[in-house]
């Protein structure tokens, strides 16, 4: 299991967002934003702040680190 849980893909297609038009809005490329919400890739502080802004979220409710 990756340690870094997220909601990114739900919260984005609540928002009837693609992939492309998150990463856009946040400065990352669509496979970036497929890689973080497969977690097969934990993003930077910077993006997941940017992500959070983003929806109107904190990134505690963004994102989770199970040990």
């Amino acid at each position: 299991m990756f340690p870094i849980e997220n909601n990114v893909r739900a919260e984005r297609e609540a928002r009837e967002m693609t992939q492309s038009e998150l990463g856009a809005a946040i400065g990352l490329t669509r496979q970036t934003v497929a890689a973080i919400e497969q977690r097969r890739y934990s993003p930077s502080l910077e993006a997941a702040f940017r992500i959070a802004r983003l929806f109107g979220m904190t990134v505690d409710d963004l994102f989770r680190w199970e040990e």
